[in-house]
Formats: C-alpha cells, structure tokens, sequence
C-alpha cells in the first residue's frame, strides 16, 4: 500500500517497440483537440489487455521540457482511470499534441476517455480507383 492507506494504482501495459507503434500507426485515428489517437487490434485468440504508447515529436513541442511535462500528464491521466474504458484486443498510441499542457486535467482525462470509448472504424485505403 501507499502511504495514507491508499492503494496504489498500476500503470497501464506500454508500448514498447518501435514495431508495435508502426503497427498502431496503420490503425484507425481519432482526434482531440490535445492528441491524436491510433487504435490497432491485435489478432490473438484471446482478448488480452489493452496496451498503450505516448509518442510527441520536437516538431510540436521543440522544447525538452514542455514535451516531458506533456508526456507526464498523459501518463497520469491514463493511470488514473482513462485506461478503463479501453476495449482490450487493441493498441493505442497517443500522438500528442501542444495544446495538451494548457488544457485543464479534467477535460483531458475526458477527451482520453472519449476517444478510447469510441466505437473503432477502418481507415480508408490511400488507393484511388483507375479513371478511364
């Protein structure tokens, strides 16, 4: 236990190579106004836990340290109860964006939740069809 008697709370099941991110990058996407989601369903024959990746690049937040506090607070707000509305089968990797760290914690945690709850549909091939 925690201190204060408080029970301490697992961290969610991470994604953790580069693999596993390139495959959730082929998924479906959902976006909010502080992230972009990738989902990927795992093909097993048993449904196994949800795992999740963070991902932000210098490109969106140049700065080491914005980009950590970032990360930090999507971190939190999955440990704290935005993982449980996941489906399990699935990957999930949050692609962040700036306006992560100004957004109140509240509204984050809901918008992670949102997205996660959502029903998950295919991405469009990038194939056109041939014109005649």
């Amino acid at each position: 236990m925690a201190s204060g008697g408080q029970k301490k709370i697992s961290p969610p099941l991470r994604l953790k190579k580069r693999k596993e991110f390139l495959a959730a990058a082929r998924g479906s996407r959902r976006h909010a106004s502080a992230f972009v989601l990738q989902v990927a369903s795992r093909a097993e024959q048993e449904p196994a836990p949800a795992r999740f990746g963070l991902t932000i690049t210098k490109k969106t937040v140049p700065s080491a340290v914005r980009r950590n506090r970032i990360r930090r607070r999507l971190r939190e707000a999955l440990r704290q109860g935005a993982a449980l509305s996941a489906p399990p089968g699935c990957d999930y990797v949050f692609v962040a964006r700036e306006k992560a760290l100004d957004l109140p914690f509240a509204r984050l945690m809901s918008e992670m939740s949102a997205a996660l709850a959502a029903p998950q549909r295919e991405r469009r091939s990038k194939a056109r069809p041939a014109t005649s």
